[in-house]
């Protein structure tokens, strides 16, 4: 911590303990204060934000905190209290209590399933590694019974059963996220709209809550999501490459996959051939993120005028 007066003179600086902070908080009542966004802000926010006016800086938008050559917490919190004082704060966007506890739920749920992923595919790996061929899911309770049927070496029997049994545990962790998750963000309106959009599940749409009315335009969401499209130009010549995959990663990462099922297991029409016919001139993954650009804009204009999904050209 450190506290500049109105002569930007250093007059106290601190190493803070969590049980400093409602005391920092009331001793600078009304005061401005800045905060690096780091991977345990959200406490320290709300402790803070009931007696400061407390801004939450994005370091990788602020060049001056990015590009330091000498860089160490003492000299990184007097330069953001300068750039506080200075009103140059590249300010991160801190959502609502009530949208980070049912975002935080999702992300735990998203953590599980990815470990979920990492341990099948460890299934796999036992069973071709033993040289077992098989056309039966191993995770499916109608096919779990042929596992125990398999010849394998003591120590393939071994891996296979603790990692079947990680992954039933994973299952039931899953389970349990899924149903709080739905209990916690089923009553907002928000979310109700969202999951009209063909390929947006629960999930999905818990995820992308909270993130849309903020934006005056639906390009500014474009490029807070990542995806926008890169645009190089020399002269008169410009050429749009890959998406920038600048921004909010997992509102990026949910929007493709919403994109994918969209056009591969539900197929609305309108996204799947807008897909299919960029697809064709270049490549899946071009024309998938382009449609989950296409989605996005479509959420910004349903919810912002508070209407529900209507594919454009299809009747109904």
């Amino acid at each position: 911590m450190a506290v500049l007066d109105e002569s930007d003179e250093l007059v106290a600086e601190q190493r803070l303990k969590n049980e400093h902070f409602d005391e920092l908080a009331e001793a600078y009542e009304g005061s401005k204060a800045t905060l690096e966004a780091t991977g345990n802000y959200f406490v320290i926010y709300d402790t803070r934000d009931q007696h400061l006016d407390v801004a939450v800086d994005d370091p990788r938008q602020t060049k001056a905190i990015g590009t330091a050559e000498v860089k160490n917490d003492r000299l990184d919190a007097k330069l953001l209290a300068q750039l506080c004082r200075a009103d140059m704060v590249a300010e991160s966007y801190v959502p609502a209590k009530d949208v980070r506890e049912i975002r935080t739920l999702a992300h735990g749920r998203k953590r599980l399933v990815e470990k979920r992923t990492d341990f099948k595919n460890e299934v796999h790996a036992v069973l071709d590694n033993q040289g077992i061929s098989y056309d039966w899911d191993p995770f499916t309770p109608s096919d779990r019974e042929k596992s125990h049927e398999v010849d394998l070496t003591p120590i393939g029997r071994t891996l296979l059963e603790s990692f079947l049994a990680v992954i039933d545990t994973l299952n039931e962790r899953i389970t349990e996220l899924e149903r709080l998750i739905e209990e916690t963000g089923v009553a907002e309106e928000e979310t109700q709209r969202l999951m009209t959009i063909p390929g947006v599940s629960f999930f999905s749409s818990v995820l992308i809550f909270g993130e849309i009315d903020r934006f005056d335009r639906s390009e500014e969401l474009v490029s807070y999501a990542g995806l926008d499209p890169v645009t190089r130009g020399s002269g008169e010549k410009r050429h749009e490459g890959g998406m920038s995959k600048q921004g909010h990663s997992a509102l990026r990462w949910i929007l493709v996959q919403c994109a994918n099922v969209a056009v591969n297991q539900v197929k609305d029409p309108y996204l799947t051939r807008y897909y299919a016919r960029l697809k064709r001139k270049k490549n899946h993954q071009v024309a998938i993120v382009a449609t989950a650009r296409k989605m996005l804009v479509s959420i910004y204009y349903m919810l912002t005028r508070k209407e529900v999904y209507d594919s454009p050209g299809v009747p109904g």
